[in-house]
């Protein structure tokens, strides 16, 4: 068993650049009313969840090593194919529950959830980008389908997005072992991250929605070792890694 030796966090801002759609639970539709809801917090403000973040950055590390599913043991697994557990930095970052006959591997990243930026998200409404807003932090985007026989618009429905130019705070926390995989894990994540920037974050990706980027200026890059624990010592700046 490796020893934990040192946390790296890597923490920021995300911009949203289009509409964001991250699901709630689907509601039933009241005439005129949103038929698919966001995620929202008890206060009734929207977030993105660290799960919805980390699952993105899996499915886009998955693709560029052609892995077509976490482990062998998901159906329609054929002999031969990639999966997640035949990558080991996959199996690292992201943990591996491991087979009958083999002790599993735990995941070394933590992502937090992304609560808006509410402060932001004020200002800029009396500043004049959100001041027009039909809700109090989203917007609604009338969706259809379209019957390509016809050509005419079918099941009509709205949506709910978070608007363009809205900010979510995020951290990332990584484990450091003692194995010698901190720089190799650290590439890999901001690969990761980099690779977000150009696909989309939540639902209705191809329609448009969930560009982001990530603020450059806003981005901290830290750690904290065991004996800064020990001491009780404040996290320390991080050098000599690869960065956005």
């Amino acid at each position: 068993m490796n020893k934990l030796i040192e946390k790296v966090f890597i923490s920021g801002k995300i911009i949203a650049k289009t509409g964001l759609h991250v699901g709630g639970s689907r509601t039933a539709l009241d005439i005129g009313g949103i038929d698919l809801n966001i995620i929202k917090t008890s206060n009734g403000v929207p977030f993105i969840p660290g799960s919805s973040i980390k699952g993105k950055l899996r499915s886009l590390l998955a693709r560029e090593y052609g892995s077509v599913a976490v482990s062998k043991r998901e159906k329609g697994v054929k002999t031969g194919e990639t999966t997640d557990d035949d990558i080991p930095a996959m199996k690292e970052l992201f943990g591996s529950a491991g087979e009958k006959n083999a002790n599993g591997t735990p995941a070394r990243l933590i992502v937090r959830d992304a609560f808006l930026d509410t402060t932001h998200f004020e200002d800029e409404k009396k500043g004049g980008l959100f001041d027009e807003l039909e809700m109090e932090y989203t917007e609604s985007k009338w969706e259809n389908t379209i019957e390509r026989k016809t050509g005419t618009a079918k099941n009509p429905r709205p949506v709910e997005r978070i608007p363009a130019g809205a900010k979510f705070n995020f951290e990332i926390v990584y484990n450091v072992f003692d194995d010698g995989k901190k720089e190799e894990h650290l590439e890999e994540i901001i690969k990761a991250l980099r690779i977000l920037e150009d696909d989309y974050l939540g639902g209705q990706g191809s329609r448009g929605y969930g560009k982001i980027s990530f603020d450059r200026d806003a981005m901290t890059y830290q750690y904290k070792s065991i004996e800064d624990y020990k001491n009780g010592n404040e996290r320390q700046d991080l050098t000599g890694i690869a960065r956005l």
